[in-house]
C-alpha cells in the first residue's frame, strides 16, 4: 500500500556501540551518509544538507531530531524546504550478541506525493536500501 513505510532491515557484524557511534557521530556520519555541517544526537537539534539525483535538481533537507534513546534509536523529522509533506525516520538498534540488527522506518512518505517523481516512495526505497545494505554495512565491516 502506498501508506506504508519505508523498512529496511540489517544485522552488522559489529557491536551496538560501534553502529550507534556511526549513526550519531558526525565525523562518522560523513564516511558513509551525508556530508552534515554539524550534527549533535540531542532531542530539538536540527540540521540540513542539500542533496537529490546525480543528474537532477537538489532539495534542502530539513531534519529535526525528535527521540533518542541512547544506544537504542535515533528519530528525526524529514521534509524539504519550499515542499509540502513531513515524514519521520527512525533508525532502531537491537544486540544480538557480537552482533547488532538496525530497523531503519521511514513513515509519512505520501505526504511528498504531489511534489514529484523525485519524492516517489521508490526514490526513498532505493535510497535507504543503498545506505543500510551497502554505505553503512561497508563502513562497518570494511573488506579485509
Amino acid at each position: 500500500m502506498e501508506n506504508e513505510p519505508v523498512i529496511v532491515e540489517r544485522v552488522y557484524n559489529a557491536p551496538i556501540g560501534k553502529v550507534w557511534k556511526a549513526l550519531t557521530d558526525n565525523n562518522e556520519i560523513k564516511q558513509w551518509y551525508f556530508q552534515l555541517a554539524d550534527f549533535k544526537p540531542e532531542v530539538g537539534f536540527k540540521f540540513e544538507f542539500t542533496g537529490g539525483p546525480d543528474d537532477g535538481p537538489q532539495y534542502l533537507h530539513l531534519w529535526e531530531i525528535t527521540e533518542i534513546v541512547e544506544g537504542k534509536k535515533l528519530a528525526y523529522t524529514w521534509r524539504y524546504d519550499g515542499y509540502p509533506g513531513n515524514s519521520v525516520v527512525s533508525w532502531e538498534l537491537f544486540e544480538q550478541g557480537d552482533k547488532t540488527l538496525l530497523k531503519l522506518t521511514h513513515t509519512g512518505l505520501e505526504s511528498f506525493a504531489n511534489n514529484g517523481s523525485d519524492f516517489a516512495k521508490t526514490s526513498f526505497n532505493g535510497g535507504w536500501n543503498y545506505f543500510v545494505n551497502d554505505a553503512l554495512k561497508n563502513y562497518l565491516e570494511p573488506a579485509a
